[in-house]
């Protein structure tokens, strides 16, 4: 696999022009000022790096969380449904919701003008880094069948151009856009291309089946690795993808038979991984215990809280978290404090504004008012900037006691101070944000 280097400045600029003149739609003439500039694998992908970002997100999508903890589940699309929405002016929701198809088109065939026009004019070789962005500019537009044209084209040229690395970030960027079907089709195309998939492929491809909830299909490619003498075997990773879905899926069922089906199988799976010798990571164990907190099972949560310590597995501040909005949510305040003082204590990691929330909002719900206060004062002077609405819950709860005063002026100006400073960062990169 081939990596890519830091850009210099002369590159930059160069970067700079070519995507100007694609924003602008002007047409990618060699006789432009940079006719005689080298061009090398890491300027070329920067380019095709930076289509989807400019052409395919919507103005809703400016500004989200890199994370998927605020998303919608994600379901399997139809594409074919969808372009029939779109001609009748139907919304489209999913991933694919609010774009622009115009843009969409117009970003996928400038992409496609610069890769080939940087080979033919500048007699440039695309290799496997350059084709991998390329097939991501695809991926990120949903023309699948364009996109496997395109591999089959490339993998005529050798050279390893299409390589298992290629095919298996193409898996995850498809499972990413909702088309976990077409990355299952591409994950048994690997054979047309004499590849053979390894780990790493199995768990892309897991990961996207277990985020539309096919767990069948998931479950079967795990049995597959499973079996004796299969050259992948599966490790660790490919255990936690299953057992953080299900704790994840079945809190999104709303169904107590779902919820405590899918607790069985996270669990099931969690014992099946130690009688095979596997030795669970932090992550493993955050996903069982979150998910048991959420779901009320706070014996079997402490449980694997001990065993964490017993394999020497040190708990971080997620481990923690997750006992603290459990204790805060079920009014048991003392327990949620006394959890967060020896996270503290043991070192295992910095309280933020995650672990004081939960304590805060149950305090006020108490009536512990002063307490409250409290623990804002200890977030604050942790380096941590409260939420908009936790401030004001805690202002409300001290004015309906008539203790306001008790909040100084210089702590209520660096707690504004931070909210305002915050709010305006956001606003530099979505500006059709409103408070």
């Amino acid at each position: 696999m081939i990596s890519t280097k830091p850009l210099s400045g002369n590159h930059i600029a160069v970067v700079n022009q070519i995507l100007a003149a694609i924003i602008q739609n002007r047409p990618l003439d060699s006789t432009l000022s940079m006719s005689r500039h080298q061009w090398t694998t890491e300027s070329v992908s920067e380019v095709l790096r930076s289509i989807p970002r400019y052409f395919f997100q919507s103005s809703h999508s400016v500004g989200r969380q890199r994370t998927f903890r605020h998303r919608a589940p994600l379901k399997q699309r139809n594409l074919r449904q969808e372009s029939e929405k779109l001609s009748k002016n139907v919304l489209v929701l999913g991933p694919a919701a609010h774009r622009d198809p115009l843009k969409l088109n117009l970003g996928l065939d400038k992409a496609l003008e610069f890769f080939h026009w940087v080979e033919s004019h500048f007699g440039f070789t695309h290799n496997e880094v350059t084709c991998r962005e390329m097939g991501i500019v695809l991926a990120r537009a949903n023309r699948v069948r364009d996109l496997w044209d395109f591999l089959k084209k490339m993998s005529r040229r050798g050279n390893e151009i299409v390589s298992v690395s290629t095919v298996t970030c193409l898996i995850k960027v498809l499972g990413e856009e909702g088309l976990v079907n077409e990355a299952l089709v591409g994950f048994y195309r690997m054979k047309q291309f004499h590849l053979k998939p390894d780990v790493i492929a199995y768990n892309a491809i897991i990961h996207a089946l277990c985020r539309v909830g096919n767990f069948k299909k998931a479950r079967f490619l795990l049995d597959q690795m499973e079996l004796p003498g299969f050259h992948c075997p599966p490790d660790v990773y490919t255990y936690t993808i299953l057992i953080g879905s299900y704790c994840k899926y079945s809190m999104q069922t709303g169904c107590r038979k779902a919820i405590r089906r899918r607790l069985w199988e996270a669990n099931h799976l969690f014992r099946i991984m130690l009688f095979k010798g596997f030795v669970p990571d932090v992550v493993t164990y955050n996903c069982l215990i979150d998910g048991c907190c959420k779901t009320n099972r706070i014996e079997r949560a402490l449980e694997l809280f001990d065993d964490m310590g017993k394999r020497g597995c040190v708990p971080n501040r997620v481990t923690y978290n997750s006992f603290i909005r459990y204790y805060s949510a079920v009014n048991e305040i003392d327990k949620a404090i006394e959890i967060l003082r020896r996270m503290q204590r043991m070192g295992h990691g910095v309280a933020s504004s995650s672990s004081y929330t939960p304590i805060i909002h149950a305090l006020c719900e108490a009536g512990r008012v002063v307490d409250a206060r409290d623990f804002l004062v200890e977030l604050v002077d942790g380096g941590s900037i409260p939420r908009e609405y936790t401030y004001k819950l805690v202002c409300d709860a001290l004015d309906s006691t008539g203790d306001s005063g008790v909040l100084s002026d210089n702590l209520r100006d660096r707690i504004e101070g931070g909210i305002r400073s915050r709010f305006e960062r956001v606003m530099k990169v979505k500006p059709i944000m409103a408070r």
